[in-house]
């Protein structure tokens, strides 16, 4: 997703989402530092760069405040 689309969502909503994105990150680091297989490896580094957009938009709206 861009940041255009994470500015479209609802505080509460995006906040979900940064949680869930970031269990989604560990359980992949998890599998991944256990030597288990990772389906998806470049999966980590777009969770990764998500997750900053979304922490980006969070702060950009209390900065506004």
């Amino acid at each position: 997703m861009k940041a255009r689309e994470f500015r479209e969502l609802g505080a509460d909503e995006l906040a979900q989402r940064v949680r869930e994105q970031s269990q989604e990150l560990r359980n992949f680091r998890l599998k991944h530092h256990s030597g288990a297989s990772v389906e998806k490896p470049l999966r980590i580094r777009t969770l990764r760069r998500e997750i900053a957009s979304m922490l980006t938009v969070q702060c950009e709206r209390e900065a506004g405040k």
